[in-house]
C-alpha cells in the first residue's frame, strides 16, 4: 500500500447522530400498544363506575318520585282513588288552570317571596358581617365562636323551634320581658302571633338563626384566601377600609357568596318546618307559605293531584334559580 493510498483511507469520519425526539421511530409492537390502550380505557370508566352506586340511588329516591309527581298533576287523585288503587282520571292541563287563575294562589306566592327575600337579605348581611369579625378575632375567640356557631348549626328543629316558641311566649317570654322593661308592664302578655307581621317576625328569626352558622363559616373560609399582600398594599396607597374591601377582598369572595347566596334563596323558598312547629302544627291560612299550601291542598282538601301540581310549579319557579347556582358552583374558585 503506498502511501497515497494511506492518506486516502485515513481515519473514519463520525456521522453526526439526529437529536433525541426527532427521526421516525420504531412502531410499538401490537401487544403493547393493545393493553396500553385498554389500560387506558379502564382508567377513564374507573371514575363513573366508583360514582354508579350514588346516581343509581339518586334515581331511586328522586327521579321516581319526580315522575309520580309530574303523572299525578295531570290527573285527579282523591280520597276514592288513594283507598280503592283504582286508575286517576286524566285532566291534562286543569289542575293548573285552576292554581294559576286562583288568587289565593298568587297571594301566598308574593308572601313566600317577601318573606324569602327578607330572610335571605338578613342571613348574607349579618353572616358577611360576622365573618369578617372573625378575620379580626385572637385564635382562641374565633375558635369559641366557631365551636358556638357549630352547635346552633347542629341543634334539632323541633328542639330550635321549641327555644323560640318559649322565647315569644305571651306570659313568660323573654322577648316580652326585656320589652316590658322598656315599653312598660302593659306589653306582658303581648301576643305576637295574632298579627300575622309580627308573627313572621319570629319566624324569620327563627330561620335566620338557623342559617347564618353556615354562611359565618363558608364566608370566613372565603376570606382566608383574600391576600393579605393587596389589601395591605391598597392601605399603603390611602385606601380606606370600605374601598379596600370593595376593591380587593370583594372581587375575591364575590363567587362564593353568590353561591351561598343563591343556596338561601333555594332554601328560605322551600320554609316549612319552621312555620309548622311554630304554629302548633296547623298553621293559619295568613302564615301559608307555597310549601304549606300545597300541603294543605294535598291533605287536608284531600285533592292530591292540586297538591302536587302546585309543588310542581314550586320546582319550576325555582328552576331558573337552580341553574344559576349550579353556574355559580362551577366557578366557584375563579378570581377576575
Amino acid at each position: 500500500m503506498t502511501a497515497a493510498d494511506t492518506k486516502a483511507a485515513g481515519p473514519p469520519v463520525p456521522v453526526p447522530r439526529a437529536p433525541k425526539g426527532t427521526g421516525p421511530r420504531p412502531a410499538p409492537e401490537k401487544g403493547i400498544s393493545g393493553s396500553g390502550r385498554k389500560k387506558r380505557k379502564k382508567g377513564e370508566l374507573l371514575p363513573y363506575l366508583l360514582i354508579l352506586p350514588a346516581l343509581v340511588a339518586v334515581a331511586a329516591v328522586y327521579a321516581f318520585p319526580l315522575a309520580k309527581t309530574v303523572i299525578m298533576s295531570f290527573q285527579d287523585m282523591g280520597r276514592k282513588e288513594l283507598w280503592t288503587g283504582e286508575s286517576p282520571p286524566w285532566v291534562g292541563f286543569e289542575q293548573f288552570t285552576n292554581i294559576l287563575g286562583d288568587g289565593e294562589f298568587w297571594s301566598v306566592t308574593g308572601r313566600t317571596v317577601v318573606f324569602m327575600v327578607v330572610c335571605v337579605g338578613l342571613t348574607m348581611g349579618i353572616g358577611l358581617l360576622l365573618a369578617l369579625l372573625m378575620t379580626r378575632l385572637t385564635t382562641w375567640v374565633r375558635l369559641v365562636l366557631t365551636a358556638a356557631l357549630v352547635a346552633a348549626w347542629s341543634m334539632p328543629l323541633m328542639v330550635a323551634a321549641s327555644i323560640f316558641r318559649w322565647l315569644s311566649d305571651s306570659d313568660y317570654g323573654l322577648i316580652n320581658t326585656l320589652i316590658a322593661k322598656v315599653a312598660g308592664e302593659d306589653f306582658l302578655g303581648h301576643n305576637w302571633f295574632l298579627d300575622p307581621k309580627q308573627g313572621f317576625a319570629i319566624i324569620a328569626l327563627l330561620v335566620v338563626w338557623g342559617a347564618i352558622p353556615f354562611v359565618v363559616i363558608t364566608l370566613y373560609a372565603a376570606l382566608t384566601q383574600v391576600p393579605k399582600e393587596l389589601e395591605e398594599a391598597a392601605s399603603l396607597d390611602g385606601a380606606n377600609a370600605p374601598a379596600v374591601f370593595r376593591f380587593v377582598t370583594w372581587p375575591v369572595i364575590r363567587p362564593v357568596f353568590t353561591m351561598v347566596a343563591t343556596l338561601s334563596v333555594i332554601w328560605d323558598f322551600n320554609v316549612f318546618g319552621q312555620i309548622w312547629l311554630l304554629r302548633g302544627n296547623k298553621p293559619e291560612p295568613e302564615y301559608e307559605t307555597l310549601g304549606l299550601y300545597s300541603f294543605s291542598k294535598a291533605f287536608e282538601s284531600t285533592s292530591f293531584s292540586q297538591g302536587t301540581a302546585i309543588a310542581l310549579i314550586t320546582v319550576l319557579l325555582l328552576s331558573g334559580v337552580a341553574v344559576y347556582y349550579l353556574r355559580q358552583l362551577m366557578k366557584t374558585g375563579e378570581v377576575e
